[in-house]
């Protein structure tokens, strides 16, 4: 059986102060990263941050869509819409 996985589409602001979630926007997550977009650090960040972020375990996230812009889509493996919503948004 093929486990559930959560597609959230995820725009990076590398070179920030502080990794943090800014908030949502027209259906876009976006997150303020420390890291520069160079060699792939800012993607790394992005998945490090996130598993912290949500609770999960970084090989159970990845990057779909992509990779060498600012807009992204990450895949989030076994995690529901609704729970990785309450996860990254609490109110």
């Amino acid at each position: 059986m093929q486990m559930e996985e959560t597609r959230l589409r995820i725009k990076v602001i590398p070179r920030g102060k502080h990794n943090e979630i800014v908030g949502l926007r027209e259906d876009e997550l976006t997150i303020r990263l420390t890291a520069p977009p160079v060699e792939g650090a800012a993607n790394e960040a992005l998945l490090k941050f996130l598993a912290e972020a949500v609770g999960v375990r970084k090989p159970d996230l990845r990057i779909a869509t992509g990779e060498r812009s600012r807009h992204k889509v990450v895949a989030f493996r076994g995690l529901s819409a609704e729970e990785l919503r309450r996860r990254l948004l609490p109110r």
